[in-house]
């Protein structure tokens, strides 16, 4: 008499795209380990601007123009997005490091920041950054 056999493994299935097939991968879900929410506009263009400037400061890229043809948006956008650098470094670091998006709409867009970037003076900055965070968010 033949004992059945049993085998036990961690499998999750994934789909890559709409439309796509189902595909079957051992061991546990990747996606159990990534974060819950997505990422604020804000904290991305903030990412990419400073990748940009990277861009730039390498020579790998000449101008704001070459950023545009590049990423298929108009100049002014890239100068929108380039105004966000001009943010005090606490201010830039926060925005980095906004809490993750679960539901709804984002908290912060960029056309609220946009007034804060052409003030110079950095303490005037924190101070109108305060006075968004707070009307926006509670804290």
């Amino acid at each position: 008499m033949i004992k059945p056999l049993t085998v036990e493994a961690d499998i999750h299935f994934e789909r890559r795209g709409r439309g796509s097939r189902r595909v079957l991968e051992s061991g546990t879900d990747p996606a159990a380990d990534r974060p819950v929410g997505r990422l604020a506009r804000v904290t991305r263009l903030m990412a990419l601007a400073i990748r940009f400037d990277k861009l730039i400061q390498a020579g790998e890229v000449t101008d704001y123009a070459e950023l545009s043809r590049l990423g298929h948006v108009t100049r002014a956008r890239v100068t929108q997005i380039m105004n966000l650098l001009m943010l005090a470094p606490d201010i830039q670091e926060e925005i980095l490091f906004l809490s993750r998006v679960t539901g709804g709409r984002d908290p912060i867009h960029l056309r609220q920041l946009q007034p804060i970037t052409l003030v110079p003076d950095w303490r005037k900055q924190r101070t109108m950054w305060k006075s968004l965070v707070c009307d926006l968010l509670g804290a």
